[in-house]
């Protein structure tokens, strides 16, 4: 499912307070160290075989100033680099990435140990014909989570704090955004259940995957979405058979309130006259991310009289969209530009003639103007016939675990092994 803008937005308001975590564990068969503690800035560990040095990339450092600090071989350092070169350039080393060092009796390089990512490690070890190097998938167990709980004040604060129950907030929002804006929608008492992918590291949950079915209930009315793939690909569907993706977004931005509708007079606070407003105005703070309200191609990106910053694009049956005032244009617009809906497009701001920040949003079929809110916009692709029998049975079992969630529990998760017992899937 393509990113849409309600990941920007929520990563926009919330990315000051969420500091990501990182994690080491023991990988066997790969020399990983069978305990690690990374609260520590650096770690220094001695045995009767091996001295280890363990700890996070700090900002601005690099490999060589580690070597150096260490007093290591730097020609173990120019072998590493050698060896990793065609998998990993180990000049990218990122801040508060965990890396480990093991060295022998003579101080030289035994392994060299770099958590790439979540999902990834580099490891390099030393053997008769020197350095080998590769990329290992982090061995997690994946189980199914069933996750329920009361709206009180946003989705967010429901779930629970945490890098993870952000992502996770993110991704439900995403997969309703054609229905649901869950920063205006939401009421206090709606409720959510979910059955999703959870991955475990030594009996700790590290990261949610896939959200394999949903339902939320948004002022009274239920929404319900299913994951399923075919030979057309994955998509999430409602309970008949349709695709929750639309033509266009509810809304390009996350705003907090509209400040002006649709009108054919409107009374100007600028030019105190009574004319036209062919849009709709969102007001939010300055900077506000605004996105592609759908598929389309740029017409227009630069500066256009009472508009200011504009960004037009023209989308397939005859559509325009209009969005103006911006602050910021993203550099990489120009015209004849593809852009993928919910991608981002520019900054909320307040050039051109305007009181004050918010974004200016058009839409238009054939060059005539049309209302934004009150458009019947279609929803995508349906269930192929051939898929359907597959299709009801999915839903069917899917049914029966989103029953089984109670939704006034914070968090009632119940685990479940995915797959053989005893297996572990990455």
């Amino acid at each position: 499912m393509k990113k849409i803008f309600i990941r920007s937005t929520l990563v926009y308001i919330l990315f000051s307070t969420i500091v990501p975590t990182f994690f080491l564990t023991v990988l066997a068969g790969f020399n990983l160290p069978e305990k690690t503690d990374f609260d520590e800035e650096i770690k220094v560990t001695e045995s009767e075989e091996f001295h280890e040095i363990t700890g996070k990339i700090r900002k601005g450092e690099t490999l060589f100033d580690i070597f150096k600090h260490y007093e290591l071989n730097l020609n173990d350092l120019f072998s590493l680099k050698e060896a990793s070169a065609s998998i990993y350039k180990l000049r990218y080393l990122r801040v508060n990435q965990p890396y480990r060092i093991r060295l022998d009796e003579n101080k030289q390089i035994n392994s060299f140990t770099y958590w790439i990512d979540e999902d990834t490690i580099l490891n390099i070890t030393c053997g008769e014909e020197g350095f080998c190097a590769e990329k290992i998938p982090v061995p997690y167990e994946k189980k199914i989570e069933h996750i329920g709980g009361v709206i009180q004040d946003n989705l967010i604060s429901a779930l629970g704090h945490g890098k993870e129950s952000l992502v996770l907030a993110q991704n439900l929002s995403d997969i309703f955004a054609w229905d649901i804006d869950f920063t205006t929608d939401i009421r206090k008492g709606d409720t959510f259940r979910l059955v999703a992918e959870g991955f475990y590291l030594n009996g700790t949950l590290k990261k949610y995957g896939n959200i394999l079915s949903a339902e939320v209930i948004n002022n009274g009315k239920a929404y319900r979405a299913y994951r399923f793939t075919d030979e057309e690909g994955t998509d999430y569907y409602d309970a008949s058979g349709k695709s929750l993706k639309k033509t266009f977004l509810r809304a390009p931005l996350n705003f907090r309130r509209i400040s002006s509708t649709f009108s054919n007079g409107r009374y100007h606070p600028i030019l105190k006259i009574t004319r036209p407003h062919h849009g709709v105005d969102y007001a939010a703070p300055e900077g506000t991310p605004v996105s592609a309200a759908g598929d389309g191609s740029v017409v227009f990106a630069g500066r256009r009289g009472q508009y200011g910053n504009l960004v037009i694009l023209k989308h397939p049956g005859g559509y325009q969209t209009y969005y103006g005032h911006l602050s910021k244009i993203h550099e990489r617009l120009r015209q004849g530009t593809e852009v993928s809906q919910g991608s981002l497009i520019g900054l909320v701001g307040s050039t051109g003639l305007a009181t004050g920040p918010h974004l200016h949003f058009e839409m238009r079929i054939n060059d005539r103007p049309i209302n934004p809110l009150s458009i019947s916009v279609p929803r995508g692709s349906d269930i192929t016939v051939k898929s359907t029998v597959k299709f009801e049975r999915l839903k069917a079992e899917q049914d029966v675990e989103l029953a089984s969630i109670p939704p006034g529990n914070f968090l009632a998760i119940e685990g479940k092994r995915h797959g053989n017992p005893g297996s572990s899937e990455g």
